[in-house]
This record gives C-alpha cells, structure tokens and sequence, in this order.
C-alpha cells in the first residue's frame, strides 16, 4: 500500500502531522506493506528566492493579525509540536521559498532517502537556531547529513531546472486531488486524509485503506490449470512441447 503526503517544509502542521502519523504508521501491524513518498506543495510559491523574512512579520502581514497574535499562535504551535516529541523554536524563525528544498526532496528520492532528508529539513526549520533559507550550503549540509551526496546536492542546486518538473507535476497533481491545503495525505489513491489529525485518525485510515487492499486474484481459465498458461520470465519463455 501507498501512502502519500503533500507538504510543504514551511508549513509547521506538516511537521507535526508528520508525527503523528508516524506514530499511527509504527503501529499498524503491516507497516513493512506500506511505502511513503511525500510530494510538492508550496504554501508560498510566489516569493522570491532571496525574499526571506521573519515569521512573525510575514503573518502579521498576510493574515493582518497583530504581532501579538501571530506570537500567540506560534506558541500554541510549539505547545502541540512538543506534545509529539518534537523540538520547536517559537520565536526568531525565518520564512522563505521552499522550491529548491522540493527540488532536493526529488533528488533524494531516486536515492532512497527521501524521508531523511525531509526530516532534516523539517528539523532543521522549525527547532535549528540557523535559517534554511537563501543558503544553499546550509542545504547541502543538510542532504550530506541526510545520507546524500554533498557534491551532488550542490550540482542540483546550482541547476535551476534540475527536478523542477517533477515538483511543478507534484503540485499539479495535488489542485486535481482537491488539495488545497497541507498536509494532505492519499492512501492508495482511495482516501484522503486532510490536516494533521490525531493519530487515531491516521490509524483508522489505514486499517480502512488496508482493509480494501487486497492481493491480486487470478481467474481460473476453467481448465483445471489453476489460471496458469504459456508466460515469459526471469529465467525465459515457456515453449510448448509437441
């Protein structure tokens, strides 16, 4: 079974909802039948690269809340990540564009190690005093400690079109799906699962979504062969004896 994750390193639900269905995943009795991939969402695609600002001052102005506001929810917001066991600095946090983090993610998959390097972002973003934004060393960095090549992380990053379609197919994907917001999670193509819900939630959702996925039936030709004919293989073609 598949499950996928729409998200976005900027987004502080999609590290918490990472968590927690984690926790739900290291759970489920067929864990080892389930593949994660996680998929490209910007929450702010439009920002420049080098447009970085603090936190606080970006959603006092896209949301027109006041600082103290933006700040209380900030708090809230580390109050739930520390519920989960997660490290979360709750003031002096950057915002900026995550497009080359996407790209990097991309990378990192066709090397298997995805999910590390999402984790070291994540990490790196909401509970690491150092910013992850307009540095691409500090990139590198982070996809070296992932288990990536540094200089070939380095050679994305200095190629702006490197797995930029794959993001952009991502994200197109995500408006067809009806996501319009992340964390979003698909199991097998069948449920959605939208927000950071509580890990019942998530559990719940693959024991539904485990439930439907059963293995592959053959239909019996009627022959009384068991459905089973000429085929080729690993080891070759069947060839029929006179």
């Amino acid at each position: 079974m598949r499950v996928e994750i729409w998200s976005d390193i900027a987004c502080p639900w999609c590290y918490v909802g990472k968590a927690r269905f984690e926790k739900a995943l290291d759970a489920f009795p067929h864990r080892d039948g389930v593949e994660v991939v996680h998929r490209s969402f910007e929450l702010d695609p439009g920002r420049a690269k080098g447009d970085t600002q603090p936190v606080i001052k970006m959603l006092t102005k896209k949301y027109g809340m006041s600082e103290a506001q933006a700040q209380a929810g900030e708090d809230n917001l580390g109050a739930q990540a520390a519920a989960e066991g997660l490290d979360y600095r709750t003031r002096d946090r950057d915002h900026g564009n995550t497009f080359d983090m996407h790209r990097l993610l991309h990378f990192a998959k066709e090397h298997g190690r995805q999910d590390e390097l999402i984790q070291a972002l994540y990490k790196a973003n909401f509970a690491e005093e150092r910013s992850v934004f307009g540095d691409d060393e500090r990139l590198v960095e982070l996809a070296a400690g992932a288990g990536l090549d540094a200089e070939d992380a380095r050679k994305v990053l200095a190629d702006p079109t490197a797995y930029a379609d794959d993001v952009r197919a991502d994200e197109r994907e995500a408006a067809e799906l009806g996501a319009n917001g992340v964390p979003f999670f698909v199991l097998d193509r069948k449920y959605g699962v939208s927000g950071a819900q509580p890990a019942e939630v998530f559990a719940q959702a693959l024991t539904q979504a485990w439930g439907e996925h059963a293995p592959l039936k053959l239909i019996d030709s009627g022959t009384g062969s068991g459905g089973d004919a000429e085929a080729c293989g690993p080891d070759g073609c069947a060839v029929p004896q006179a």
